[in-house]
């Protein structure tokens, strides 16, 4: 028997781990007010996990309600524990765990700086246009793109733009609604 764990009937049994981290997506409505931010966030690295992707804004202006996405990888007990801390927080009117809720609508903004000269000039512009990527800024030098759409497409076009000239590169966090008629 391992020393570390006690025999079976003990109320102090401890189990090891087996789940797999998942990725999940969270929408938080909070009000908005100074801190909320912090502590929401607080709550999460607090217990050692990174937040892959983090966007917040006021969405209901005259209830000065704010909207937090944030995306996170974790193990569902874990997930389940967090979700019922922030439920706790004050501020917070409501958790949604979009991932688990079924499908729902996914999307990224990110402006992409390249470098334009010579033959890799019309190269970028052909592979924007493919990409459906608009040019925000243009100089006899670079462009700057804007591509919005799900991660793994701006991932596929950055993807192209580095042996092209890849200078810079800006991306907002994932932003996440929910299918269906009904709100959170």
């Amino acid at each position: 028997m391992n020393a570390n764990l006690l025999p079976t009937g003990s109320a102090y049994f401890l189990t090891q781990e087996t789940a797999t981290p998942e990725r999940h997506t969270l929408s938080v409505l909070v009000d908005n007010e100074p801190g909320i931010l912090a502590r929401v966030v607080g709550l999460i690295t607090a217990r050692g996990f990174n937040i892959e992707s983090l966007t917040v804004s006021e969405t209901e202006h005259d209830r000065r309600l704010s909207r937090i996405t944030l995306v996170t990888v974790a193990v569902p007990k874990t997930l389940t524990q967090i979700k019922l801390q922030l439920e706790r927080l004050v501020p917070v009117h409501r958790v949604h765990d979009l991932t688990s809720e079924g499908q729902a609508l996914e999307r990224e903004l990110a402006l992409i700086k390249v470098k334009g000269t010579g033959e890799h000039r019309s190269e970028t512009l052909r592979l924007a246009d493919a990409f459906r990527a608009q040019v925000v800024d243009a100089t006899t030098e670079s462009f700057v793109f804007e591509v919005t759409g799900k991660s793994s497409k701006i991932d596929s076009f950055i993807a192209l733009m580095v042996p092209l000239g890849l200078v810079e590169v800006v991306r907002t966090g994932l932003a996440a609604i929910s299918r269906g008629p009904d709100g959170m």
